[in-house]
């Protein structure tokens, strides 16, 4: 890899590498590629030096990172260095000198709502049905509801017990603790997220660990313990 391919690759990545380095380690980034702008172009081995310093700050990247695998192919002596790398360096600069993107929070909200409508989960007549066998009128106001805009109401499967039981107590009373019926993506979210405390998706422990330590889990969150 040449040092144009290794500044092109730098700015396919940056925000990755914004996110990888600490503030420290992104600045002297950011000053070596300066001194590399300023480079004169006249002066090879100026150039090659700063190149050396841009390589180097670009080592504390994490080994796996696209451009931390790149470091080790880059040549840096031998043929002259083409002088454009110095123009290519200036505008590098100026383009990471720049904020990273903010993130589009409707992207992001839709993206964790797919996630949380992709796990397994039921209709409004199935529901219904495992409700009233269950000896229940109507599905009770604590289950968790996902409005899916293609499909109608859909509530997740791990409320019910087994393949065609009815709710399960501790999940209604989690449920209440979480306010699923004001925040029902907020709740689907903490039984199908990892949970630290618990050692693993709440939904996925059910039966496994006592009601009593689910329902501690889901106090702790709301009381911010």
């Amino acid at each position: 890899m040449n040092p144009e391919q290794l500044l092109g690759l730098v700015g396919e990545h940056r925000d990755s590498i914004h996110a990888a380095l600490d503030g420290e380690q992104y600045a002297l980034l950011l000053a070596r590629l300066g001194a590399l702008a300023e480079a004169a172009e006249a002066d090879p081995k100026a150039v090659r030096r700063a190149l050396q310093g841009v390589r180097l700050a670009l080592v504390p990247l994490p080994l796996d990172h696209p451009v931390r695998v790149a470091l080790d192919s880059v040549r840096l002596a031998g043929p002259a260095i083409d002088m454009a790398v110095v123009a290519g360096a200036r505008t590098l600069l100026e383009r990471l000198s720049q904020p990273p993107p903010v993130p589009d929070t409707a992207v992001i909200i839709r993206a964790a709502q797919a996630r949380l409508l992709a796990a397994p989960v039921l209709d409004l007549s199935v529901v219904r049905a495992r409700c009233h066998s269950a000896g229940l009128d109507e599905p009770p106001p604590e289950l968790i509801r996902l409005d899916d805009a293609e499909r109608g109401d859909r509530y997740p499967a791990f409320q019910f017990a087994g393949a065609a039981g009815g709710p399960i107590p501790v999940v209604l009373r989690v449920n209440r603790i979480l306010v699923a019926g004001i925040d029902p993506w907020g709740a689907a979210d903490w039984w199908l997220s990892g949970n630290v405390q618990l050692g693993g998706k709440p939904a996925a422990l059910l039966g496994e660990l006592p009601d009593e330590q689910l329902i501690g889990a889901a106090t702790a969150l709301v009381e911010g313990d």
